[in-house]
């Protein structure tokens, strides 16, 4: 039998990575339309060349998770693949609370969030996204606060509502400087200006390079009340000031009061 070259033998490999690059590709172009997620400390800026953890931990693999992972001490955060769900719920789920038809001054709105898990008791303010898509942050001046997406449901009712928050500032950790401890299981408070107290149970967390954010996991419909935290990960450049990947949790309604 003719010997094969090195070329020859590596041609399938190549194939496949180019079918895949193709296909994420598409999908990019596809979800374009939500909004993109914001630098915790700073202006989103283009990530890097030096490779995050998360990519070192997947080199040369090219099938990510078909879900996203449950976290928890010495399980390392990948990402998942960007056409999975997002993850199934830890606890039973509560119907959402039904939502208001007022106006949006008099509109309910989150005011507080606890996370006793991770010493989280912040105010929550609101940001939304600019004319580029990116989602705004709360004020660096204020690093114990964090943003409610007010483009998104208010806590509780159907749909995924997200709140951000910065990992750190130039003076030192933020508030969601630990949200990568959280796993399935953990509980999430969020108060809201009614007086109604909702609980979310985590169901997994992800780091995902936030050039291949997952967008439609974060953003897309669900049928039931959901709660997404973002906050920045990975390695951080500073030059930019800014960092390579987020950390998403995931987490679903179980509780609510008032």
């Amino acid at each position: 039998m003719t010997e094969q070259t090195p070329m020859q033998r590596a041609l399938p490999g190549l194939l496949i990575a180019g079918s895949l690059g193709g296909v994420g590709l598409v999908m990019v172009s596809m979800l374009s339309l939500w909004p993109t997620t914001e630098e915790a400390s700073g202006s989103l800026a283009a990530a890097q060349d030096t490779p995050t953890q998360v990519e070192v931990a997947n080199a040369g693999a090219f099938v990510l998770p078909a879900t996203v992972g449950p976290g928890g001490k010495g399980i390392p955060l990948t990402p998942a693949r960007l056409d999975a769900p997002p993850p199934l719920p830890a606890v039973p789920v509560v119907s959402p609370i039904p939502s208001t038809k007022a106006k949006a001054a008099t509109r309910p709105r989150p005011i507080r969030i606890k996370i006793p898990k991770i010493k989280v008791n912040a105010p929550i303010g609101a940001v939304t996204v600019d004319r580029k898509g990116k989602l705004g942050t709360p004020p660096l001046t204020r690093p114990n606060q964090t943003g409610w997406f007010k483009g998104s449901p208010v806590p509780g009712e159907l749909g995924p509502s997200v709140i951000n928050g910065h990992v750190s500032t130039r003076k030192g950790p933020a508030v969601f400087d630990r949200l990568r401890e959280l796993a399935k299981g953990d509980q999430i408070y969020v108060y809201r200006s009614d007086g109604k107290v909702t609980r979310f149970t985590v169901s997994g967390i992800e780091q995902a390079s936030k050039s291949t954010f997952p967008t439609s996991r974060v953003y897309g419909n669900t049928s039931n009340a959901q709660l997404r935290l973002i906050t920045c990960g990975g390695v951080f450049n500073k030059t930019a000031h800014s960092y390579t990947d987020n950390i998403v949790v995931y987490a679903t309604l179980s509780k609510k009061k008032g």
